[in-house]
């Protein structure tokens, strides 16, 4: 059994090295070319409940997160720890609902953020100092001259138990809001000049150490750090992810390198094709309250605003569940051409199988 668990690996990595004489996987912003790889679209409204385990929509990085009651858990015990999950799939306009409980711990950081591969960005970050503020915070087009857009909400204790956040995100506005109040909308006629996010966006969660004693001083400042690792380790989870694309089709391409959300192209959908669930966004009251606003440096998991390269087009033959769960269509044969996630999943299922062939 285990030779022939070799051999499907072996398999898997001729197929990776084909594919990737195909299609560069290099980090590639589509405004500075106009040859990056299409965005995979989600197209679709999933709800996926993370005590049930994982689910292969996402990808880990950074360390192990874990599954269990809680949901997924991401653990910051020592230095160079920052796990988190990334999805595979990009929204262009759309509705994020996380229900989350914040990690404590001086400089520990639990973000939760939307970014594209041109570096606009929508967050809600925590610091573990405090749990009775979260941060909300856009950029646009990876511009980081000032750190004047994010803000400080007030709330309850965010670190007890769990909490249900939403990023809901139009080419007209982004409203934050947490357990049905409204705690900031943005207009994009009042955002700042080309830093309205308006591009297609992957969907990011985990925690990192923004107090590490590595980082930059203002970062450790911003983080309320330093970072004691003998206190830990520390702990966010997130018991389930609700997301519904505003907009349809197979992948999002860059029609330009302007950047603008009316150069975005669909495969086989409609850019804002889906904007009819947008009516899905239901708020008990506005917080009046108010914020603080104050110096708040680009997110991004592990504080880093550096974007990886896109991510190919689910294999024809695969398709979502609304469950969040790529698997393969029942009339259609496995493809010899697929993404790393697709092949070695394939591979595990097989071992765990014992169904090998000869």
């Amino acid at each position: 059994m285990r030779s022939s668990a070799w051999r499907c690996l072996a398999v898997a990595a001729a197929l990776l090295s084909r594919r990737a004489t195909a299609q560069t996987y290099s980090s590639c912003n589509p405004l500075q070319s106009s040859s990056c790889p299409a965005d995979t679209a989600l197209g679709m409204a999933i709800d996926v409940d993370f005590t049930q385990g994982e689910v292969n929509s996402f990808t880990k990085s950074g360390g192990e997160p874990t599954y269990g009651s809680d949901g997924v858990t991401f653990t910051v015990a020592k230095s160079g720890d920052s796990p988190q999950l990334t999805s595979v799939f990009y929204i262009m306009f759309g509705r994020v609902e996380l229900s989350l409980k914040a990690a404590p711990g001086a400089g520990i950081v639990s973000s939760f953020v939307l970014q594209s591969d041109d570096l606009d960005e929508i967050d809600w970050e925590w610091l573990g100092a405090d749990a009775t503020e979260v941060q909300s915070n856009y950029f646009g087009k990876g511009i980081t001259s000032s750190y004047n857009r994010g803000q400080f909400h007030e709330m309850g204790n965010n670190q007890d138990g769990f909490v249900t956040y939403v990023i809901d995100w139009t080419s007209d506005r982004i409203v934050w809001a947490i357990d049905g109040t409204t705690v900031r909308t943005l207009q994009a006629s009042d955002a700042e000049s080309n830093q309205y996010p308006q591009t297609p966006m992957q969907v990011k969660f985990g925690a990192w150490s923004g107090g590490d004693p590595s980082n930059a001083e203002g970062t450790i400042e911003w983080a309320r750090g330093p970072t004691d690792y003998s206190k830990g380790p520390f702990s966010m989870s997130v018991k389930s992810v609700k997301i519904t694309d505003y907009s349809t089709g197979h992948s999002y391409s860059y029609g330009d390198t302007s950047g603008s959300w009316q150069s975005i192209k669909s495969d086989g959908g409609q850019i804002n094709g889906n904007l009819g669930n947008a009516g899905t966004l239901t708020t008990t009251a506005v917080a009046s309250g108010a914020t603080s606003t104050e110096t708040v440096p680009a997110g991004g998991i592990g504080g880093s605003s550096t974007q990886g390269a896109s991510s190919a087009n689910l294999p024809q033959g695969w398709v979502m569940t609304s469950e969040g769960k790529i698997v393969p269509s029942s009339s259609t044969a496995l493809r010899p051409v697929f993404s790393t996630i697709f092949i070695f999943t394939l591979c595990a299922t097989l071992t765990s199988t014992k169904r090998f062939w000869p």
